[in-house]
């Protein structure tokens, strides 16, 4: 959920002054300068946030991930075995980057061990099988977070909306933001889930 909104005329100068505070990060600014460039695909920075679906799904098959076109308020978005696709393009790409993060155990779980998330109606079935402590989560949604976007990004889709969504240009003219962009990069790199141009890769 998007802590403060920003409205369309500030999307301009958010992304004008994130860029400029990543003068000094080339990979990142190259990474966030592509990101920023999906604008083109929501005029108004409005758009159409179920359209691509289908690339997401597309995704999920190249993956060997088993989806279902169903609602994932049913059950869940991960219920050990497939991801629920009936949701925005950008949850279904989230979906797929918690699973690439995910270590093997926690694939059979619901939610991935994780809790229930916000997309899922069986929340006490979910948060019953939580494995792990906050930090654990906290850490795992900023990786999936970001790997989804960059999913997004690479699959020509608007992933600036989600970038704003998920909280990447909260408090954009603070130097801390663009470390936290820059330190999650480099860790979804040392994961091996992106490439040295921080281009998001299929997992092993």
């Amino acid at each position: 959920m998007i802590l403060t909104p920003l409205a369309p005329e500030e999307f301009p100068r958010a992304l004008e002054v994130f860029d400029a505070g990543l003068n000094d990060q080339p990979m990142a600014q190259a990474v966030f300068r592509r990101i920023a460039a999906t604008r083109e695909f929501c005029p108004g920075f409005k758009a159409d946030l179920h359209a691509g679906r289908q690339k997401a799904v597309d995704l999920a098959a190249r993956m060997g991930i088993v989806t279902l076109d169903e609602d994932p308020a049913v059950a869940f978005s991960w219920d050990g075995y497939i991801i629920r696709t009936r949701s925005e393009t950008s949850v279904v790409f989230h979906e797929i980057a918690h699973w690439q993060i995910a270590p093997p155990a926690r694939r059979a779980l619901y939610d991935f061990g994780l809790g229930a998330g916000p997309e899922s109606g069986r929340i006490a079935e979910a948060n019953d099988v939580c494995r792990v402590d906050f930090a654990i989560q906290e850490e795992e949604e900023n990786l999936a977070s970001l790997l989804g976007i960059l999913w997004e990004t690479a699959h020509d889709e608007p992933a600036v909306l989600a970038f704003a969504e998920q909280n990447w240009l909260e408090c954009y003219d603070r130097p801390h933001t663009q470390r936290h962009f820059t330190t999650y990069l480099e860790k979804l790199q040392q994961r091996g889930l992106i490439d040295a141009a921080g281009n998001p890769l299929l997992s092993p």
